[in-house]
């Protein structure tokens, strides 16, 4: 399973979801369906542009965990 480190990054970064926003030029509401975990796909555009304004790897937003099963969430 894929798991999303999203605000991880921002409270590393000490970035508000609103800014990240704007940075990336993308709603709240996606960035926080994102950041939650819930997201069935992300554009790696998206990656990319989230990326850059955190300053990181996309390795350091996304983990993968083996053995974890989605739908024991």
């Amino acid at each position: 399973m894929i798991i999303v480190n999203l605000d991880v990054m921002m409270a590393k970064r000490k970035m508000s979801l609103n800014e990240l926003s704007e940075r990336v030029n993308i709603t709240v509401s996606n960035l926080s369906i994102l950041k939650n975990n819930k997201a069935r796909a992300v554009r790696l555009s998206t990656l990319n542009a989230i990326c850059k304004a955190l300053n990181c790897n996309v390795g350091d937003i996304l983990d993968y965990v083996e053995g974890e099963d989605e739908e024991n969430e």
